[in-house]
């Protein structure tokens, strides 16, 4: 037995009264929010910024579900604030007894307050923590609340993170019901303020379909004329002026299972009838849909009080489980003996959880992960026996499912049996890295990149321009495969995507670990026209399907080349677009093709016209704009210059702001629904850049 013996170590005795009362720093108010916004609403980026909106929607909702609203406005303005209007019971407006200011003043400015903590406010809410409205007051520069109740209008204003201008008060009468608030994120707080119209209607879509008869309204008036923004206080719903502006409309009355329909939209089901359950379990209200579609990526879709858990929680470990206990139960009769996996009953499904319950829990403020308990027990009990009982009542989409589970456990031990063997024979070689990367010297990952590089010729170049510390070059042959449709033992087979799973070091499948990442700049580097963009297309649904975590981890980038080589005189310079380089030039004018001159035949034209215009007493230097194609047509300097020098290369990274508006398009691009794809190209045809 060793026996380590470590110093004591000396503790200082601090001066006297260094550390006292005085240094406990108390933050009153909604200080403690703008101080550390991240903590309320996870970022202060673009997801932070559409939080906002999530907040005062969140609070309508939860009206509607209470079923004292069943219609919601959202409009964004031209001054950059955002009006949330509803036709709910209103804000009370009554002084509180605690705090001995309005009802109103008290939600708009305290942390914690709220109807939702307990009593006869809310039976079911979204809002668990009591801090929506308040957060959205302290990250604003400006706020306005309008509550239409008891025959009245009142209005309170905020400004400056929450300061109060004026107390409460009624300015006239009204026989409306509801509140309208409306904000403008605060410049000091957001660093960009430009909401995302897309963004927000899928997150409303989506809101539609979990609240059956709910009517919401979205208008985009922030390219209408500026008087709007006054106007907007005149009217309770501001589609009433009639202003012609991007809008739209939803209204469902199926609910979930019309959301899974919608989300199918583009997929070929295996069975026809959208399994649905709707019931009440202890407490908690289960409402479950979902359908089998031919495809091999999974779709879930969870929901605790219509917030969209994005991690999902305890109702979808619930879910799971009941889900494969259910298939396996009735599978026992079939062919098949052998048991199925998670993996396998998930494969090619499509699903929608959502549960109801009046004490709920999540982990964290952005309430990204359910965390109730009894949530998990409930969705079991309801979903597993109404499961068992749709399968038993409909043989034929029982028998489509059972197949689909089947085919996926059959898949699963193929693509095993490729991985092993391609692990095995990679230890059995002493090398496990493929012989087309040009590897670089560091072993720490953090400083390292891997340029994934479109051919040989690209490829040589850039291994001799390289900085061979810390850039590695891997070149792929042409087009890898199209693994939307590809199962792995079918991917593993293809020697490109081989070798750059091998490169990266994660391996892949269940047994990913994306600590092993050898790179923490994975580059894709492809030529400027359709090829490269179909290729560096096909590396991103690799990516995005089977190293998800290397994307969400910001570890991919796309390079962005020159496009032109502009030179005048002696002096060159790069353009990355049409409008840069017309800018260098200074006006239109011929482009070389890939055949131009080389760097020695212009000097010796550019020596001689400087000669003959000397003799003429002028100097003009001649201007030459070359195309860049393809990056082997750079030299290796050129191509260092431009795209793999640190200092002066221009790098995109990729992110996921909506993982499942990503997976619909990658589905609509890289999928079999060819009529979906071919509407797709005509609806964004005119945003193309062509290259003719």
């Amino acid at each position: 037995m060793r026996v380590q013996i470590m110093a004591e170590k000396t503790v200082k005795k601090p001066a006297k009264s260094s550390y006292g009362a005085e240094q406990i720093t108390v933050l009153e108010g909604l200080e403690a929010v703008r101080r550390r916004p991240g903590m309320y609403i996870g970022t202060t980026g673009l997801a932070g910024l559409h939080h906002l909106i999530w907040e005062i929607f969140d609070n309508s909702r939860d009206e509607a579900m209470g079923g004292f609203c069943n219609d919601i406005e959202i409009a964004l303005l031209p001054d950059g604030s955002v009006r949330v209007a509803d036709n709910g019971r209103g804000i009370p407006v009554d002084i509180h007894p605690k705090t001995k200011l309005s009802a109103l003043d008290t939600i708009m400015t305290t942390l914690h307050a709220g109807g939702k903590f307990g009593g006869e406010g809310y039976k079911v809410s979204g809002g668990l923590h009591g801090v929506g409205a308040s957060v959205v007051n302290a990250l604003s520069d400006a706020v306005r609340a309008e509550v239409h109740r008891d025959g009245g209008k009142h209005v309170q204003e905020y400004k400056d993170g929450g300061k109060a201008i004026a107390k409460v008060k009624q300015i006239g009468k009204s026989n409306l019901h509801g509140t309208i608030i409306r904000f403008r994120p605060d410049p000091a707080i957001f660093p960009d303020r430009e909401f995302n119209w897309d963004t927000i209607v899928s997150h409303m879509r989506q809101q539609a379909y979990l609240v059956r008869g709910l009517r919401i309204a979205l208008l985009d008036l922030r390219k209408s004329d500026p008087s709007v923004a006054k106007q907007a206080n005149d009217v309770y719903y501001l589609r009433d002026l009639g202003i012609d502006a991007p809008s739209i409309t939803f209204y469902f009355e199926g609910g979930l299972r019309s959301l899974v329909s919608f989300q199918n939209r583009h997929l070929e089901p295996i069975h026809k009838t959208v399994f649905y359950v709707e019931k009440e379990q202890d407490g908690v209200q289960v409402e479950v849909a979902l359908q089998y579609v031919d495809d091999i990526v999974t779709r879930i879709s969870a929901f605790a009080n219509n917030i969209y858990n994005s991690e999902g929680g305890t109702h979808i470990t619930g879910f799971k489980g009941a889900l494969t206990r259910t298939l396996n139960n009735f599978n026992k009769s079939g062919k098949e003996s052998e048991t199925f996996t998670g993996d396998d009953v998930l494969e090619g499904m499509t699903a929608v959880v959502s549960v109801k319950l009046p004490e709920i829990q999540f982990e964290g403020q952005t309430k990204g992960k359910l965390g109730s308990v009894e949530a998990r027990g409930a969705v079991e009990a309801v979903f597993g026996e109404a499961f068992a009982a749709f399968l038993d009542e409909h043989p034929e989409e029982a028998r489509a499912i059972i197949g689909k589970a089947a085919l996926a456990m059959k898949a699963r031990k193929a693509a095993k049996a490729a991985k092993d063997s391609i692990l095995r024979k990679g230890a059995l070689d002493g090398m496990t890295l493929p012989g087309k990367l040009a590897d670089c010297q560091s072993k720490s990952a953090e400083e390292s990149e891997l340029f994934v590089v479109e051919g040989d010729s690209a490829g040589g170049t850039a291994k001799m321009g390289r900085d061979r510390r810390t850039q590695a070059i891997l070149p792929l042959r042409g087009k890898i495969l199209n693994i939307e449709r590809a199962r792995l033992d079918k991917m593993l087979a293809s020697e490109q995507i081989k070798n750059l799973v091998v490169a990266l070091g994660t391996a892949i499948g269940d047994v990913f670990d994306i600590t092993k990442l050898r790179y923490h700049k994975i580059i894709i580097a492809t030529d400027a026209d359709v090829d490269g963009a179909h290729i560096r297309t096909l590396l991103l649904t690799l990516l995005f399907r089977h190293f998800r975590p290397v994307v969400d981890g910001g570890y991919l980038y796309i390079a962005q080349p020159p496009l032109f080589k502009v030179r005048k005189g002696k002096e060159i310079a790069y353009a990355y677009s049409d409008a840069e380089r017309i800018q260098l030039v200074g006006a239109e004018m011929p482009i070389e093709s890939e055949g131009s001159e080389s760097d020695e035949e212009q000097e010796a034209e550019e020596a001689a016209s400087a000669d003959a215009s000397a003799s003429r007493g002028k100097r003009t230097p001649k201007v030459s704009v070359q195309r860049y194609k393809g990056l082997g047509e750079m030299n290796s300097d050129e191509l260092w210059e431009t795209t793999m020098d640190p200092a002066r290369r221009i790098l995109k990274q990729v992110t996921i702001e909506d993982a499942a508006e990503a997976d619909k398009i990658f589905d609509m691009l890289m999928g079999t629904d060819v009529p979906a794809r071919k509407s797709f190209i005509q609806s964004h045809a005119r945003e193309a850049t062509l290259d003719i």
